[in-house]
């Protein structure tokens, strides 16, 4: 089955939120921004601003209708500055104009005075000042200290690792129109719908069901569109409710970076016990969570982070404590991963610290330790089903890895015993991931589905899925074709909408067809269990004896007169239902925060990631030449589709841990914060030999059709690439600091340089 999206977006045709006809009458909204990151507010003077010819109004805080509020899980973010600024990029004017060319004149001629005062930029420092978010969080298991004091080897250590800009090809945008009885209807770049419309009818004083989010589809996301996406539509809607006339708000991309929040930085310390054969006894992390000047979504990435603090590797005993740091940078958001990288980063560099002080080989310790069905997780989950060990050791046999592995070794024994170092060194890494899959807030982990079966045979599909490239509507649009034995042809995904849709859970946590395809799938079989009950009266058979397939009505094995076409207006005639909404929530999931013990995912999914890299030791700079994979899909709803997560979300994690580098001045001014300044990895950073192999035999019967999540779990391979690299530098085991730019591995080889 092909992907109607993929046409469309070859030919330009695919039509995101700025390419929406929007009336000339329309207002154009432009966001007046803080350019201190910490101060107190003297004056705020708009009088010249709102002289300019083409500008109608200008909102600042005191003008809100409802509540000056967007935070989500803790109310601790203003839409607009009221008294005091938190952020470079905090909003605190709005400039609603007849053109946009007229708000942006007017933005350049508001004058702000600021007390200003000094930024706390480093979470270790915010700690230290009692500045956190919410209250710290520790997963226990077992004894840490005693088995720390019986241990024959202890490694010790520290890790950072830093942010990451999204760069999502759309940024953030909303059109509001204005519709009858006050009611607004966005159309809106969010994976959040709901989140949208509840903060909207916060900030205009409205209930939610005057307002009426509509998501097509998104031109990227990977996280910075779930609660980010809240500001940009509450000015929209302000706009709209205020003038009675459309409002479009769409940022720059130098204003989207600017005031947008990334992955958030961690610096951690941590502590890893083994025995003489290297079995792992004890771990203990403590992990600074730079949260920025606001909750966000700090709390359940930190969450998250814990959850996956011991990777994919059993440990008997745990303690793990992870803080919410406020510093004066934009509020931190959700990122591919969602935590889970940061914690497993640390991890792995407690690997490298353990390997240098007990001499037993990385790998060896990797694979000695690799999670086993039955093994008990610290957060009181028995891990099921897992497939560490067959995807590490299919890896080994697919790729030949021993071979290729001992040659590098090999090259790097003879130039330590001669003394001499080449110019370009060769590294390797291996990288098993281990990553739940579920909402770890466990009341979103629920999703509804509309099927609607027209007279004529067609299909229309309404989930509260939103597609972002990620083919989640392609994999619907299968579930339900396989359903009803259609061509695909026959179905319509419908646009992501509240009114269709109520109370839709974020497309994130990697569930997006997990969810909305199993109750898509539950619908359809609403459907056909009608359908078949009036077509076994007609037939005089057993119901269960008929199937649909091929676009034709089945009889057990032999086919029917009646097509899929005649069965339906059939089934009409004798006003037989043709509609169903179904609702699914995933089984047996439970987590008690007070005990920080429960069974928060419904599954996990696996891999095994293996890296070559070549490092020129004169310059600093490296190329990744390989990465093998086996990565655990269950039983892929589209392999293609899923091939290209798998490889996209590789590359974005190796971006993130070599390149992409968000630095900031002392006055709290980031330095990187247009597409010029910061760099991302581009085709000629992606591994030069990328090759993938699905487990097979691998079925999960804890998701729709067999299948895994694929979204976020790839993007961790690519912190093996981090340690290909560092190995190929002869800098493996110092120094656990990223990303891992040139820069920064020339500062770590001097001394180790060829001469």
């Amino acid at each position: 089955m092909k992907n109607p999206d993929s046409t469309y977006h070859v030919m330009g045709l695919t039509r995101y939120v700025d390419d929406q006809d929007f009336p000339q009458r329309g207002l154009h909204c432009v966001v007046f921004f803080s350019p201190v990151a910490k101060g107190k507010v003297r004056k705020l003077d708009i009088s010249r601003a709102a002289e300019v010819r083409g500008v109608d109004f200008i909102l600042t805080a005191r003008d809100i209708p409802g509540e000056n509020q967007i935070g989500g899980i803790i109310e601790d973010e203003i839409l607009m500055a009221e008294d005091e600024v938190d952020f470079v990029g905090m909003p605190m004017a709005a400039v609603y104009g007849r053109t946009e060319e007229a708000a942006r004149e007017a933005v350049e001629l508001i004058e702000v005075d600021i007390e200003e005062e000094t930024p706390i930029l480093d979470p270790r420092e915010a700690y230290e000042k009692n500045e956190l978010i919410a209250p710290v969080r520790t997963f226990t298991l077992g004894n840490t200290e005693e088995a720390i004091a019986g241990a024959a080897y202890v490694a010790r250590g520290r890790a950072e690792s830093g942010a990451q800009e999204h760069f999502y090809l759309e940024t953030q945008a909303t059109i509001a129109t204005p519709t009858e009885e006050g009611n607004i209807f966005l159309s809106t770049g969010t994976q959040a719908p709901t989140s949208v419309q509840r903060c909207v009818a916060k900030v205009c004083g409205y209930p939610m069901n005057k307002i009426e989010v509509d998501v097509r589809r998104l031109g990227g996301a990977f996280g910075g569109k779930e609660d980010q996406a809240n500001t940009w539509a509450c000015f929209a809607a302000l706009g709209a409710q205020k003038s009675g006339l459309p409002c479009r708000m769409v940022l720059r991309r130098s204003e989207d970076m600017l005031a947008t929040g990334k992955r958030h930085p961690y610096s951690s310390d941590f502590t890893l016990a083994l025995d003489r054969e290297g079995k792992f006894l004890a771990y203990k992390a403590m992990f600074y969570q730079n949260a920025g000047a606001a909750a966000d979504l700090s709390t359940s990435v930190l969450e998250r982070t814990l959850f996956h603090a011991t990777a994919s590797y059993y440990v008997p005993h745990v303690h793990a404590t992870a803080a919410s740091c406020r510093t004066n940078i934009t509020p931190n958001t959700a990122f591919r991963g969602f935590g889970g990288p940061q914690g497993m980063f640390v991890f792995e560099a407690a690997i490298r610290e353990a390997s240098r002080v007990s001499g037993i080989s990385v790998e060896e310790l990797q694979r000695k330790n690799l999670l086993k069905t039955g093994d008990l997780l610290s957060y009181g989950q028995i891990a099921e089903n897992a497939r560490a060990e067959r995807c590490w050791d299919r890896a080994l046999e697919k790729y030949e890895l021993p071979k290729r592995m001992k040659a590098i070794d090999n090259q790097r024994e003879k130039e330590k015993t001669s003394g001499k170092l080449e110019r370009y060194g060769r590294g390797y890494a291996l990288m098993p991931v281990c990553f739940g899959i579920s909402f770890t807030t466990t009341f979103l982990n629920q999703a509804r589905a509309h099927i609607h079966v027209y007279t004529d045979g067609s299909v229309g599909v309404s989930t509260g899925a939103v597609e972002m490239g990620q083919g989640v509507n392609h994999k619907i649009r299968e579930i339900v074709s396989e359903s009803f034995g259609i061509d695909g042809t026959h179905i319509k995904l419908e646009s992501t909408n509240t009114t269709r849709v109520s109370n839709s859970s974020p497309t994130a946590a990697s569930s997006g067809a997990d969810f909305n395809g199993a109750a898509a799938l539950m619908a359809c079989e609403m459907i056909k269990e009608r359908l078949f009950k009036y077509m076994a009266s007609t037939l005089e058979c057993k119901a269960e004896d008929l199937s649909l397939k091929d676009g034709r009505l089945y009889q057990k094995e032999s086919p029917c007169e009646e097509s899929w076409e005649d069965v339906v207006i059939q089934a009409y005639r004798a006003r037989v239902q043709l509609s169903a909404e179904a609702h699914y929530s995933t089984p047996d999931l439970h987590f008690d925060k007070s005990t920080e013990k429960g069974h928060p995912f419904a599954y996990h999914t696996y891999g095994t990631a293996y890296f070559e890299a070549e490092v020129d030791r004169l310059l600093g700079t490296y190329r990744v030449e390989k990465a093998y994979v086996v990565h655990d899909l269950g039983r892929s709803i589209n392999p293609l589709i899923d091939l290209g997560q798998v490889e996209g979300g590789m590359v974005q994690g190796i971006g993130w841990l070599t390149m992409e580098e968000m630095r900031y001045a002392e006055s709290g001014r980031p330095l990187t914060a247009t597409a010029g300044t910061y760099k991302m990895p581009d085709i000629s950073s992606a591994p030069v030999d990328m090759k993938v192999e699905f487990l097979e035999d691998a079925y999960n019967d804890r998701a729709v059709k067999g299948s895994k999540a694929v979204g976020e779990p790839p993007f961790m391979y690519g912190i093996g690439a981090y340690w290909a690299i560092k190995r190929a530098a002869g800098t493996d085991f110092c120094s656990y600091t990223a990303p891992l730019t040139p820069e920064r591995l020339m500062g770590e080889t001097r001394g180790n340089r060829p001469d």
